[in-house]
């Protein structure tokens, strides 16, 4: 693993990544909610460019890893920028997006803003619009009446929280029920039993799409974070098709 870098953004904050210069299209992997780029998917990814001479680049959000700032205070519009950010100041020529359930729909927003760069996209259980079905009615009006929820953590002893501030903002960037204008290849890769992240969330991404090349590869048996050897496996052989 290459050297833990910092890049400053405009109003200050200081957002953690890694690089590795190479060939081909640069990957550029967002990690889930309240995730970072020491994952197992994205540390696979980025062996692998390193071992294969590939560009890649990994990144922690702010308030997330590495990187400075409070949690509490994470939105999608700032995350996007973050990574917008990271691209223009260190990555030329394609990009190839990667991105692991919540950041499967940071990747439509980053994607949105990088048309003409774009090589590809790879979603893996993507959680487009998670705020709209991924929640109560209930637990939907208390966020937009300002309050904080928190849910069971499956993957760590303290419970998610989701902040009002993270679901306003969210709510600005819903996807999945109008036509998402990008025409690059995409690939979806998602577990039939994610626990998380329904399997049919992918299909109607399919289906938002404006691209004429979209792929949907679904695991049997995965679950939601697809972290098992074979599902990383997979996840190469895809990242794959891009290189030739």
């Amino acid at each position: 693993m290459s050297a833990l870098l910092h890049h400053t953004l405009y109003d200050g904050r200081r957002v953690a990544f890694r690089y590795t210069h190479g060939r081909g299209p640069c990957l550029v992997f967002l990690p889930g909610y309240m995730s970072d780029m020491s994952g197992s998917k994205a540390s696979a990814l980025f062996a692998e460019a390193q071992q294969k001479g590939r560009a890649c680049l990994l990144l922690d959000y702010s308030g997330c890893g590495a990187s400075d700032g409070d949690f509490a205070e994470g939105m999608l519009s700032a995350w996007r920028d973050e990574v917008l950010a990271l691209v223009a100041s260190y990555v030329s020529g394609p990009v190839l997006l990667v991105g692991s359930s919540m950041g499967g729909w940071l990747m439509l927003l980053v994607a949105e803003h990088l048309k003409h760069r774009l090589a590809g996209l790879i979603g893996i259980a993507p959680a487009p619009d998670f705020t709209r079905w991924g929640y109560t009615e209930e637990q939907r009006a208390a966020l937009a009446a300002g309050e904080t929820i928190l849910e069971p953590n499956p993957y760590g002893p303290e419970p998610t929280p989701t902040h009002a501030k993270f679901f306003a903002d969210a709510e600005c960037h819903l996807r999945l029920d109008g036509h998402i204008d990008l025409s690059c290849p995409v690939r979806l890769l998602h577990g039939k039993a994610d626990a998380d992240v329904p399997w049919e969330i992918s299909l109607r991404l399919k289906a938002a799409l404006g691209s004429g090349e979209v792929q949907v590869t679904l695991v049997e048996d995965g679950d939601h974070r697809l972290s098992r050897e074979s599902d990383i496996a997979l996840l190469k052989a895809i990242v794959a098709e891009f290189y030739g």
